[in-house]
């Protein structure tokens, strides 16, 4: 091997230093495997049965791991070919391997391994094809244990960006380079590597918010969030045929939601792939770090099955992920891990100078989140200024819920806290929920109550006055009952309102015509000064 190629190595953190090595084959050899739970495709690592090699039985185990993490974002997949009963790898290993990322081909070569155990360096460069550099080190270890260590170095756009790694495995010799099998033996595998992207977007409610999102197959694009529905929805290349999904045994995506943003702390969520709605069993929620809740989605080859089955066959997933219920339900966990709050409110769009009421459970998480009778001491603040609090015992009843109720001062809009503290005596037994003042609608749409319809059915059949339909729009504009884009007024002196904007109105009444199109012939009338905002 060239120098410059070492020198590059070492300094970078790319090889796999004698230790490491030592420790991987260690665990190779002497590591009592637990075939039973570690079968699949698309997972971090993956052990398959054992198959028949000339009387004896041989197994090949493929995994996947950071190169270093300090130094650079490569990726590492390992391959070894192993004797079943004693643990220990084979010598003289030829292995013919085709490899994928994604559904995009990498490249297909052979490889020789003296040990029968072989490391793949994933490293992003940009070039325009893939490329193949061998290492080999005898070093100290090899010397030592009488066997070489190798490493390929596979270079090309994205490969260190995590993703589905796929490999077809035909292993052409082994225990002699001399004396190929008459049947090779065929492995298809496929290891997931965490693939993050950030998204950060501005919410009408809760201001700038960045959502992560952990896929484990494949790149995702089009990530778009409704603040209107709560509703997450991006897409990921996929290839929708029987045998790529009888190889898949599981799609892993996450969702990382800062516990800053209160319209995602909720109790659970919906899937959808494809306009299908998977089963509520693929979602798990983890609030047990600091800063923010992991949403896990585990979508096994049954739900992959049911949308080929049911959805559009197209070759992507387009995913769409929101609140499991139709109404608000808040979940947070105290900080000491011991305590899960479930929360909702009546009226659900709480707003100033009114009637509030908070229904919450107190629930042990290690008795599987059963209601439990605590003490506690809750209060609602904005800005440390405490607005309602009340101390109490909660009750353990699945059918009662703990109540709070308090008037919303005037003066109090935007985001405040749901406080839940010293639950069990203990301080550290402590969570806040964020929740929202008189909401905001998102400005970019339009949204339209369906009783102004009557309004505009009245005004087109001539039953209220023009005078009467501007003053209603005026008000229901000024009120951001309806909300339309920004529109910059002229100055004129008629008043009066065109027959096709009447004709419009009588049209939007029946639901002849969307909302959009009406809103349209309001702007004009905006535009024109008939109406003054």
């Amino acid at each position: 091997m060239e120098k410059k190629l070492e020198k590059k190595i070492q300094t970078s953190g790319l090889r796999l230093n004698h230790l490491a090595l030592f420790a991987l084959l260690i665990f190779s050899t002497v590591f009592i495997f637990g075939f039973d739970s570690v079968f699949g495709h698309g997972v971090g690592s993956e052990t398959f049965p054992p198959v028949d090699l000339n009387g004896k039985q041989v197994t090949l185990e493929i995994s996947s791991s950071k190169s270093d993490s300090e130094a650079s974002d490569d990726q590492q997949i390992s391959i070894s070919m192993i004797d079943f009963d004693s643990k220990i790898t084979l010598r003289d290993v030829t292995f013919l391997i085709k490899s994928y990322r994604g559904e995009t081909f990498l490249f297909e070569q052979e490889f020789k391994a003296d040990n029968g155990f072989i490391v793949f360096n994933f490293v992003s460069e940009d070039v325009d094809a893939v490329v193949i550099e061998e290492e080999t080190d005898n070093g100290l270890l090899g010397s030592l244990l009488g066997f070489e260590s190798r490493m390929v170095h596979v270079k090309g756009p994205k490969l260190s960006e995590g993703g589905l790694y796929k490999f077809d495995i035909s292993i052409l010799t082994a225990d002699d380079y001399s004396q190929k099998l008459e049947v090779p033996l065929v492995f298809n595998a496929g290891i997931s590597i965490a693939q993050t992207t950030k998204h950060s977007f501005v919410d009408p409610n809760f201001g700038e918010q960045t959502i992560d999102v952990v896929t484990y197959y494949d790149e995702i694009s089009d990530f778009q969030y409704d603040s209107n529905l709560k509703e997450i929805s991006y897409s990921m290349p996929f290839e929708w045929s029987k045998s790529n999904i009888n190889q898949t045994s599981v799609v892993h995506e996450e969702l990382v939601i800062p516990k800053t943003f209160g319209d995602l702390l909720v109790s659970g969520f919906s899937m959808y792939v494809n306009g299908v709605k998977l089963s509520d069993d693929i979602t798990t929620i983890d609030d047990f770090f600091s800063d923010g809740r992991v949403v896990h989605f585990i979508i096994y080859q049954k739900e992959l099955l049911n949308v080929f089955e049911n959805g559009s066959n197209q070759n992507e997933m387009n995913f769409v992920i929101k609140p499991d219920r139709d109404y608000v339900h808040l979940s947070s966990v105290t900080e000491n891990g011991q305590f899960r709050i479930l929360a909702s409110m009546e009226p659900e769009n709480l707003t100033s100078n009114s009637n509030a009421k908070i229904i919450f459970d107190v629930t042990d998480i290690f008795l599987k989140n059963r209601p439990v009778s605590t003490n506690y001491d809750f209060s609602v603040t904005q800005n440390e200024k405490i607005i309602y609090e009340q101390s109490g015992t909660s009750t353990d009843s699945k059918d009662q819920h703990n109540i709070a109720e308090f008037m919303v001062p005037e003066d109090v809009s935007g985001i405040a806290n749901l406080n839940f503290y010293n639950l069990d005596n203990n301080n550290l037994a402590k969570t806040s929920i964020p929740i929202v003042i008189n909401r905001v609608a998102n400005q970019n749409e339009i949204s339209i109550p369906d009783w102004i319809r009557n309004n505009a059915l009245w005004w087109s059949e001539e039953q209220i006055d023009d005078n009467t339909f501007i003053q209603g729009i005026e008000y229901l504009i000024k009120n951001d009952i309806i909300v339309i884009p920004q529109t910059q007024q002229e100055i004129t002196e008629t008043q009066q309102i065109p027959s096709w904007i009447r004709n419009n109105a009588e049209w939007w009444a029946a639901g002849q015509i969307d909302d959009e199109t009406f809103v349209q012939g309001l702007e004009f009338l905006i535009k024109q000064g008939i109406i003054r905002v």
